[in-house]
């Protein structure tokens, strides 16, 4: 029976393939997500094999394949009737432009026409945490083959919408129309940048809208509150597993939500600044524990004013200080932007503007970890 089941998904497969995506008349295989000869990285929830869903930004699958084309099975989990995810795709080290991914189970054609050879794809969850998981359901293409080792070296961003990429891709839709998530490619995002350069695995624990001590818009649930839930809410019922990801360097950077100004939606008090460095402090404990010896740099914001971002200098300073003659930790830094980062949505870092950010950070992080 399970034999049957199998040659009927295999033919209708073989339709769906070749008549509803375009791919080619190449005969096509559908691998299913627990073969060993594709690599996940990021918030996964892998309780089911044969359906992992993918969470976080900047989230990625990774394999290699033969023939001329390939696909995806999909399925959006679809959180608010209207919600939608993005995946950027990257074929043979070359950035094809992002898939919008709806609702149900779908195919989606990654590649197509190509040489008859062997090929590399990276798919990476465009958009973040807050628009739900995408399911993955199994990869359709003529022969998968194994991949390259991930990367020895590996790196954690802690952060807000600068990190998830919010608001850096402009190329299909302006801003100031369509969903608040539009404009999110996470790919091009500092992190992932930074982390390419330095040929290093990375991972975004990011958010946006979240802080340290209170919200954009709300006074929590704050990063504090939500790191150790899988997929960065308070759903604390599936737990993220910090040892699938040990980071030989952690990077932070939060504040800017905490600075500033909210969307008018509450009665916003000053930010308590005991409150915010006593948070940032406690954050640093629980990284450590988990961490003992990767180093962690705090930085400022890329993306608000000079005077709150002063202060936040201010206040990091202190952090450190702290880490360094209280808890005997020399092995907490600051990074300091040189300058504003702001040609994207809402004041975001655009495109053009993660790209100078990550060439400003990488002579920092090389110097600190001696890469």
């Amino acid at each position: 029976m399970k034999y049957v089941k199998w040659m009927l998904a295999a033919f209708i497969l073989q339709f769906l393939c070749l008549t509803t995506i375009g791919m080619s008349t190449e005969n096509v295989n559908l691998f299913t997500p627990d073969n060993k000869l594709i690599q996940m990285q990021g918030r996964i929830n892998c309780a089911k094999p044969l359906r992992p869903e993918i969470s976080n930004a900047g989230a990625y699958i990774r394999f290699n394949f033969s023939g001329t084309s390939c696909a995806l099975l999909l399925d959006d989990q679809n959180l608010w009737g209207t919600n939608y995810n993005y995946i950027s795709v990257v074929i043979d080290n070359q950035y094809k432009g992002r898939v919008k991914v709806t609702k149900d189970q779908h195919y989606y054609s990654i590649a197509s026409d190509l040489a008859d050879s062997i090929h590399s794809v990276i798919v990476c969850k465009a958009t973040e945490s807050q628009n739900g998981y995408i399911a993955f359901l199994g990869i359709v293409c003529k022969q998968l083959l194994a991949s390259p080792p991930l990367p020895k070296r590996k790196i954690e961003f802690i952060g807000n919408s600068i990190t998830c990429g919010m608001g850096d891709d402009t190329k299909e839709i302006p801003c100031g129309t369509g969903q608040w998530f539009d404009q999110h490619n996470a790919w091009f995002a500092y992190g992932p940048r930074v982390a390419r350069a330095l040929n290093a695995d990375y991972i975004l624990n990011s958010v946006s809208g979240i802080g340290m001590t209170r919200n954009w818009n709300s006074e929590g649930p704050t990063m504090p509150n939500v790191y150790d839930n899988l997929f960065l809410n308070t759903d604390s019922t599936l737990k993220y597993d910090p040892t699938r990801f040990q980071p030989d360097l952690i990077s932070i950077c939060l504040g800017t939500n905490d600075f500033s100004d909210g969307d008018n939606s509450y009665d916003r008090k000053e930010l308590d600044s005991t409150k915010f460095v006593t948070d940032y402090i406690q954050s640093i404990k629980r990284l450590r524990a988990r961490s003992p010896h990767a180093p962690i740099c705090c930085l400022t914001s890329p993306a608000t004013s000079r005077q709150k971002n002063s202060t936040l200098e201010v206040y990091l300073s202190a952090i450190v200080n702290y880490m360094q003659q209280a808890e005997n930790d020399n092995n907490v830094y600051m990074y300091s932007f040189s300058r504003f980062f702001t040609g994207g949505c809402s004041g975001h870092p655009n495109i053009n503007d993660h790209e100078l950010m990550t060439k400003e950070l990488i002579p920092f992080y090389k110097k600190v970890m001696n890469w």
